[in-house]
């Protein structure tokens, strides 16, 4: 009967002690942006709202008038006082910052009673753009990925497609700024043997698990000009319907070829390239947005064209380096002969040295033999005279 009158009397206390608990709110607020702190309340008269950071009173409403307790939120922080009426003491923070994080509470003493209301305050600064790119600044090859002013600091992994055997070793460095805001720059050398490869970076956001996507492909074409040839770009597996814009460089300008939008799959292309460069709609609803050249010329196509695939949070990138002109052109026009008359010079420096020396050592042996006779025919005569007598 005791164990009975326990229990009952536990779950009573349960009861009374949860009645009146409020539930606490989760906020996410945007880094430099407006953010609101909820509090709804049994509406009355003569209100007093004081909220409350970490158990330290930072604003209070009495009378009419607003005070604040913490320098860090005076002139940054307000409630909608026409609203209070209606039982809303929602508490405004402009311009929020990193410090402004934490736990909160709302209490609210008016005519109808008194009220307590808990707001857990996250502040995150999202992926506003994610970079990828071919670098060479470590001395190798590498794939660049970076995304500025982020926080918390994200996640980034490495893909490839197709996959590949080999592990992926990037080097991950996340740098904080002034305001607290990370910088991520994340590279991973490239793999040997595999021209054709896709790089793929990927930067998840750590309270939405939002994934940020970019990806990249580089190739080299030779053709021989006046041949029709393609520049090919496939839209890569993580990808669904993706806009599409071409765009083309010779080192100088960059023109657009073309754009595609996947929704109204309308075809723009840009005057001057009408007549040489062409998109197959059939072909861009299975995948492939690759362009055909027509007719092209050396001095006119020769280049870098660039097919950009985007969607919201995800961007692929191919280049394709084209190079129009028959190979024995492009041979002699890298100064490949600009060496071949120095060695020619040189060969023949050393032959002429050579002939030279030889010359000389054969002129220098006559000479030996003539001054030596002389000598010989004295001593001869020398021998004879001695024999005689």
């Amino acid at each position: 009967m005791s164990a009975i009158y326990t229990w009952a009397c536990f779950l009573l206390w349960i009861s009374f002690t949860t009645q009146d608990k409020t539930p606490d709110v989760n906020v996410m607020c945007v880094f430099s942006e407006d953010c609101l702190l909820p509090c709804s309340f049994q509406p009355g008269s003569n209100e007093t709202i004081e909220w409350f950071r970490q158990d330290v009173v930072v604003y209070k409403y009495f009378n009419h008038q607003e005070y604040f307790n913490h320098d860090h939120l005076s002139g940054r922080a307000h409630i909608f006082q026409p609203l209070l009426s209606r039982g809303n003491a929602t508490l405004m923070l402009r311009r929020s910052v990193l410090k402004d994080r934490g736990m909160y509470r709302c209490h609210v003493n008016s005519s109808a009673g008194e009220h307590n209301a808990k707001v857990i305050l996250k502040i995150e600064a999202p992926i506003r753009g994610l970079f990828l790119e071919q670098s060479r600044m470590s001395g190798y090859e590498e794939m660049k990925c970076t995304v500025n002013n982020v926080f918390p600091a994200p996640r980034v992994t490495w893909e490839t497609e197709p996959p590949t055997f080999e592990s992926l070793r990037p080097v991950t460095r996340i740098i904080p700024n002034k305001m607290g805001l990370y910088s991520v720059d994340s590279r991973l050398k490239k793999l040997k043997g595999l021209p054709d490869i896709i790089y793929i970076c990927k930067v998840t956001r750590l309270y939405s698990g939002q994934t940020w996507t970019a990806s990249i492909r580089q190739r080299e074409i030779r053709e021989s000009p006046g041949t029709d040839l393609t520049v090919p770009c496939a839209v890569p597996s993580y990808m669904n319907k993706p806009s599409l814009k071409w765009t083309f460089s010779n080192g100088e300008d960059l023109s657009t070829i073309l754009t595609y939008d996947s929704r109204s799959e309308n075809i723009i292309s840009s005057p001057p390239w009408k007549s040489h460069a062409e998109l197959d709609p059939f072909k861009v609803s299975f995948g492939d947005s690759s362009i055909r050249l027509m007719d092209p010329k050396e001095s006119e196509h020769t280049g870098r064209y660039t097919c950009v695939l985007s969607m919201p949070y995800g961007t692929h990138t191919e280049r394709s380096d084209i190079i129009i002109g028959s190979p024995v052109d492009k041979n002699t026009t890298k100064g490949s002969p600009s060496y071949l008359w120095i060695l020619g010079l040189v060969v023949g420096l050393l032959l002429l040295s050579l002939g030279g020396i030889l010359v000389y050592r054969k002129l220098k042996g006559r000479n030996t033999e003539a001054s030596k006779d002389p000598e010989e025919a004295t001593e001869l005569r020398s021998a004879k005279d001695g024999d005689t007598k």
